[in-house]
Formats: structure tokens, sequence, C-alpha cells
């Protein structure tokens, strides 16, 4: 079923082509092939609903002023059978188009019709998208940050998919490299610290609880029996034990936040089978590798970054961005997705460029790689006072802590309210606040409020409404409200093209807004059967949309509160 808005914008361009031809032959226009021209919902309702620049756009063509221009196809326009009851120019040659009654009906019709499905479309076209996001390091607990990079990433995922992309989820794990010898040594020196004196734990060492907390479970299956062995086996016994639980704790806690991965890609996979020096050849075959100092550079500059950087050192150990070029070669050439899209923290922004010029160089279209860079979060409470450590436990603030602290439809709905690339104070006093200051608990009390009203006077059950009367909803709070119902579905479009699903976080407060001011101008207990049954019939549904719009946050829709 075709977008009733989509409809009326095809409306106003068959109208303006019909008119140019019939003002040609009513020798209104000259000759001429008119030039494209753009359909827009103006800044300024009051001058209509939708706006064209059709008379400006072909002022050059005719030869003719805008305003003359428009005047024209005016004089040719015939909007019968159209969405449209008025039509005027305005200024230098807009032409304006006020939206009719049937428009307001098919837009709940079609919503109403299309239920749960309502505001997907097909835009996408299947195309393979992969979103990598919170792939945080496995050595330790999840932070905040990883909490806000969760929301963003979930969410977006979830409106790429419902703008019509296939969408899969992944979480790149970080087993190999530096970071997992500083984790090996960590849990090393933690070990010979239960059997020996005077092992001091060196500063750039992780000491965290986690660490201690490891290494006293593997000494109560293993005793001291590794204590015998040389350093790099005892290590490689300690990583073995610990990182499969944290990388499991990952997982688990991960669900807890309503995070489901389709795929947990395991960096060490690109070593083991042979893709880091196969990324590392295919980089020297493309010719923009030198040597320098003993070690292998890449020649960046080439592609308009700051500076070459290094890929292999002097003594022969790649950087950390090579596996992570031969990562992202695996999903866009080896698997095939479209485009790849990461959610990074706004630290990365030096490291972007660097990784589509290694991919530019590979034959890989840099632009098939989109990142999202995401600024910091600070936690604060209702006098601005930045908060550091839960009030329960006294230790600083994770993922787990802060869900402690929070419900999770307040977390998710909190960290996705704002653009990626603005900071985010999170008001932990204000999430947990069950007024309408609180925007989750605003839009939830919307949705709990029509479920009250629709037990109440339709004791058939909502289902049983029907389309009829609702010609009759003509008051502006009802017209502006289902005008906004229309916009659901180029909302998720211009969500998923921008690749902010803030955007929906919005919608949600903006159609709770709408509902409210809605409902305290419109009263729906009245002894017009008509006009009850068609104001109902617009709660109901209001009621699915933000159902629909709370889902694909996995944000909770209750009919109690």
């Amino acid at each position: 079923m075709i977008n009733p808005s989509d409809k009326a914008k095809s409306q106003i361009k068959s109208l303006i082509t019909n008119a140019f031809a019939a003002a040609q032959e009513a020798e209104l226009l000259p000759a001429g092939e008119p030039m494209p021209f753009i359909v827009e919902v103006p800044a300024d309702r009051s001058h209509g609903d939708f706006s064209t620049n059709a008379a400006m756009a072909n002022a050059r063509v005719f030869r003719k002023a805008p305003a003359m221009i428009a005047d024209a196809l005016l004089k040719s326009m015939n909007l019968g059978g159209t969405y449209f009851e008025k039509c005027e120019t305005a200024g230098p040659g807009f032409i304006n188009f006020t939206l009719g009654s049937k428009y307001y009906s098919d837009i709940l019709i079609t919503a109403n019709a299309q239920g749960a499905d309502y505001g997907k479309s097909d835009f996408g076209g299947g195309k393979r998208v992969v979103v990598e996001f919170v792939s945080a390091n496995p050595t330790g607990p999840m932070h905040v940050g990883n909490a806000r990079g969760g929301a963003i990433g979930d969410c977006l995922a979830e409106t790429l998919t419902w703008a019509g992309y296939h969408t899969e989820r992944e979480f790149y794990v970080n087993d190999a490299g530096n970071q997992i010898e500083k984790f090996g040594l960590s849990l090393d020196v933690r070990y010979r610290q239960l059997f020996e004196d005077g092992v001091e734990m060196p500063e750039d060492s992780y000491h965290g609880q986690d660490i201690i907390d490891h290494v006293k479970a593997f000494a109560a299956i293993n005793g001291d029996k590794y204590m015998s062995c040389d350093e790099a086996e005892r290590k490689k016994a300690l990583v073995a034990f610990a990182l499969p639980q944290n990388i499991a704790g990952l997982e688990r806690d991960l669900l807890s936040y309503r995070i489901k991965y389709d795929t947990w890609f395991r960096e060490s996979t690109l070593h083991n089978d042979g893709s880091v020096t196969a990324i590392i050849r295919r980089l020297k075959d493309s010719g923009y590798t030198y040597e320098k100092d003993g070690a292998l550079w890449f020649k960046a500059e080439q592609f308009g970054c700051d500076k070459d950087f290094v890929l292999v050192r002097a003594n022969g150990i790649p950087t950390y961005i090579v596996p992570d070029i031969a990562y992202h070669y695996n999903k866009l050439a080896i698997r095939g997705f479209d485009t790849a899209i990461n959610v990074l923290g706004a630290d990365h922004h030096g490291y972007v460029p660097r990784l589509r010029a290694a991919l530019q160089a590979i034959g890989i279209d840099p632009q098939r790689l989109q990142v999202v860079l995401m600024q910091m979060v600070r936690l604060i409470n209702k006098d601005g006072e930045v908060i550091k450590a839960s009030k329960r436990s006294g230790k600083a603030i994770t993922l787990v802590t802060l869900l402690d602290e929070v419900p999770t439809d307040a977390a998710r709905f909190f960290f996705n309210l704002r653009e990626p690339n603005t900071h985010c104070d999170f008001n932990l006093d204000l999430a947990v606040e069950q007024t309408s200051q609180n925007p989750v608990y605003y839009c939830q009390y919307a949705h709990a409020r029509i479920c009250s009203i629709l037990a109440k006077l339709c004791p058939g059950g909502a289902d049983a409404l029907t389309a009829e009367g609702l010609e009759r909803l003509e008051t502006a709070e009802e017209r502006e409200l289902i005008r906004f119902i229309g916009t659901l579905p180029d909302e998720i479009i211009n969500s998923a093209k921008a690749m902010d699903p803030s955007g929906i976080t919005r919608y949600a407060l903006e159609l709770a807004s709408l509902f409210h001011r809605f409902y305290n101008a419109c009263r729906c207990d009245i002894d017009d059967a008509e006009l009850r049954n068609a104001r109902l019939y617009l709660c109901k549904t209001v009621r699915d949309i933000m159902k629909n719009v709370l889902g694909l946050m996995k944000i909770d829709a209750p009919e109690k509160m």
C-alpha cells in the first residue's frame, strides 16, 4: 500500500507536469521542456502542506518571471481526484498546496491496515549492511560509553531494517594483540602474588578486581601447578581460562541490555587463517607502501591523510591497524556486504581516514565504510553534578551497574535521545522519575493512557472501531496529529540515510506531545457516535504507532502505569 504522503507528492508532480502541458497548449506559456523541480513541506504550515519551486526553476526556460509562470500553472491545473482542496501562489513564485480531508482519512486507514508494519519501506532495496558496535575490549567490563554505543548501534541497525536494508549486527572481539598481552601479564602477576611475596604489579597493567577474581578461580582449580611452568605457558593457560569467561560475560550483559548480535567475529581468526599476512601482501602489491628504518609504511598522504603510517614495525610485528584492514576487507570483499557501518568513539576521528585510505589502495570503494562517531557520556544528577560511582556499590559505573541503577527502557531511550556527534549528559535522577519530565515515561504514559481510554470507551474492543466519519476530524489538533503520523515512513528513511536513529526517539516524544494536546482539546466521550468513533480510531492508531516506534528501539510499551 502506497504511503499517502508519497502519494501526495506524486500527485503534485503529476499536477505540475500536466499543468505545464496544458498552459503551453493554451499558449499561456511558450514551448519548451520544463526543468526538474522539487516538492517539499514548507517550514511555515500556514503557507500550505506542500510547496514546489516549479515556477522559479523554469524562469530561464520560459523567459518569464516566476510569478507569471506560477499564475499560468494555476490557471491550467485541475485538483479533482487528488488529495488537495486548494492551491495558491506565494512569495516570488512558490506554489503551495493544501490537503483535504481524504488525505487525513487515508493516513489513518493506511496506518491501521499496515499495523505493526506501518513505517516500514523498501527504500534500502535489500542491500546488505553490517553494523559493528560496542566491540568492547574483552579484557574488562563495559563502561557507559559502550552503553551509549550499544543503544545507538542497535537502534540504527533496526532502523535500517525498517528502511528496507538487510541488516546484521556484529561484535568484533579483540582477542589478539597488545591488550591480550597485557591481560596475560596482569593475570600472571596476580597469580604469582598468590604464592610468592614481593611480586609487584606493573603500573601499565590491568588493576581491576576482575583480574583478581579470575586468578583466584583459576587457583581454586589448579592450585600452584602453573608456578613451575615457564611464563609463556602460564600466561597462555591463564588467558585461555579467563578470556572465554569475559567474552561470555560481554554477551550475557549485552543480552540483558536487549542486544543480540548475529556474529561475534574474533580478531584471532584473521591471524590464524593468514588474513593479516594476505592483507600486507595486497598492500605491498598496490604500490602504496615503502620501507623506512626497517619498517613497512603506507603512503597515506597520497589519499589525503595528514601523514603516512606504519603497517609493520621493524621487529616484524604488524601494527594494530593491519588486522583492522583485514577485518574490513573480510566484511566488504569476502562476505560481500554492500556497506559496513561502525559506531565508534569520537577519539577515532583520525583513524577513519587511514582505514579508508588503505581500503581504497586495495580496490575497495572507501565510501562503503561508513562511520558514526559518538561523543562522550557524562553521568549527572538532578543538580548537574557529575557522578562517577554507583550509589549501591560505590564502584565506578559500568554498563552492568548502570542497569542496576536505572531501568533498561530509560537507558536505551536516554542514550539515543541526542545525535551521536553531540555530548550526552545522562541524568540518573531523571531516568528513574515517574513524571512527564522523564521523556521515556512521557512516551510510555501516552501509550498506557490510550489503552485506558480504549478500554473504557470501546467495550466491544478497539478492533471493532471502523473508518466511518474520519473526514470529520477537522480540528487543528486532530489534523496536526494525523499529519505527523503520516511522516513516520519518511522519518525512518531519513534516519537511516543520516545514520542517526535519534530521529526515531524524537518522533516518539513528538507523537506523545501531539496526542496529549489533541486529547486535551478534543473530547472522546461524547454523544455524537460517528465523531466519537473517529476520535477513538485516531487514538487506536496513535497507540499502535507508539508501540511500533518504542518497539523499534526495544523499549516496552506498557498498557498500565
